[in-house]
């Protein structure tokens, strides 16, 4: 399967939701909001964790699916709220990630996990103080 087909399931999954929050949507998904679906999202993350520790690789699919589903699901509501979307999320993570791994993505001379783990609590703890003085990283 080549990257534009997997990207397309990634796109099918987002327009499910946009669907089934829209005007002929479900009403039960309709009325959900993040409060109300905080408990799925704990509930899904519970389960999957039941299936890892139980090395039940066809569960940990399935409870993956629906975690994935809870994070769709917050951010499309979060979308029609006019806050950010499904993409600003990945935006989010795909910069911290790169910006958290130096010795991957950048010119840190970092190589043992050691320097890494050193290196990776530095940077967090500048996002933090970033995050605390307002300023997004």
């Amino acid at each position: 399967m080549n990257k534009q087909e997997q990207a397309n399931k990634f796109f099918k999954l987002v327009d499910i939701l946009e669907q089934l929050r829209g005007e002929h949507g479900c009403p039960w998904d309709k009325k959900q909001t993040h409060k109300t679906l905080m408990k799925y999202l704990f509930e899904e993350s519970n389960e999957y964790n039941e299936a890892v520790e139980k090395e039940d690789y066809n569960n940990m699919k399935e409870e993956l699916g629906d975690v994935l589903l809870q994070v769709i699901f917050h951010a499309q509501i979060a979308k029609e709220n006019n806050k950010f979307d499904i993409y600003d999320v990945l935006d989010t993570i795909n910069e911290k990630m790169i910006r958290r791994h130096p010795h991957v993505f950048g010119n840190s001379k970092a190589t043992t996990e050691e320097e890494i783990r050193k290196e990776w609590e530095k940077i967090k703890a500048e996002e933090k103080k970033q995050k605390d003085r307002g300023i997004e990283g």
